[in-house]
């Protein structure tokens, strides 16, 4: 329900010719702190990614606020005349379609603008999916990589899942319901079969999170029609910087090399995938003792 606050009597107007970052609900239109429906009630503008969509949300807790759009395809030529406005005194508040400004979304460079130019930023702090989704995923908490979209181009994504693969903290992805399953499939195949969870329509009605390994995630979206809303994958971290690698991956490895069956490349895909292990640590290992087989 609207909560019908006396915005403007109760906050003290010493916001003049600030910047606020102010984040908004990422589904749940209930989710949104009380100084944040204070600073979006006093701010002379609202900077945001999608007006309709905050024009009906502004709607919904009583707030008439005066819009213009900044998004990503017009925030690098909107940055210079909201400078100016701010310059004259005017405050601003910039909004996303969903969570936190900036964060895999819109106003990363107005705000590094307004900092050059010496203008006040202030964060207003709320809901972030990767946060939300990490919380109640049980993965490590204590060191994470949030790593927003994947790439899209093939080459250039590959490479940079490759890169995350080593790394001992939770991976944090953002992907479309049309793309999800194209980077499950990528980090099956690179990272090993790792337990994974994925959050989708987090916060609303039918919110959802699929658990297990990246095999029983690819095999639960496989079998649907069409996936739906927003999506956060969260994979587990390179567990073998945490602890010592099984010898066992590397003796299949020797005898699928002396076999002479498979090319190492398909040798190590299968085996990456057996034992849960980065593909690329699994092909230098096989690189080594293809060597010394050949010696």
């Amino acid at each position: 329900m609207p909560l019908n606050l006396p915005i403007h009597d109760s906050v003290p107007r010493e916001t003049t010719g600030t910047l606020y970052i102010v984040a908004t609900p990422i589904g749940n239109r209930d989710d949104i702190t009380l100084r944040a429906i204070k600073t979006l009630g006093l701010v002379d503008i609202i900077a945001a990614e999608d007006t309709r969509h905050t024009a009906r949300f502004l709607a919904y807790h009583g707030i008439r606020g005066n819009l213009i759009s900044c998004h990503e395809h017009n925030e690098q030529g909107r940055a210079l005349p909201l400078i100016r406005r701010l310059k004259q005194g005017e405050s601003i508040a910039l909004v996303s379609s969903a969570g936190t400004p900036s964060i895999s979304d819109p106003g990363y460079r107005l705000v590094v603008e307004a900092l050059k130019n010496n203008i006040r930023v202030v964060p207003i702090p709320g809901p972030s999916a990767a946060i939300t989704a990490l919380c109640a995923s049980g993965l490590a908490t204590d060191s994470f990589i949030f790593e927003g979209f994947a790439a899209k181009k093939n080459a250039k994504r590959r490479r940079r899942l490759e890169q995350l693969t080593g790394e001992s903290g939770t991976l944090i992805f953002y992907e479309s319901p049309r793309r999800i399953l194209t980077l499950v499939k990528e980090l099956l195949e690179i990272a090993g079969d790792r337990y994974a969870v994925l959050g989708r329509e987090m916060t609303k009605l039918h919110e959802e999170f699929i658990r297990g390994n990246l095999s029983d995630i690819l095999k639960n979206l496989s079998m649907r029609p069409v996936v739906r809303g927003e999506c956060t994958l969260l994979v587990e971290g390179n567990l073998e910087k945490k602890a010592p690698l099984s010898r066992d991956f590397e003796k299949e490895l020797h005898d699928g090399l002396i076999s002479g069956n498979d090319r190492l490349s398909i040798l190590s895909k299968r085996i990456a995938a057996k034992y849960g292990l980065p593909r690329n640590r699994v092909y230098e290992v096989g690189l080594k003792i293809k060597s010394e087989i050949d010696d």
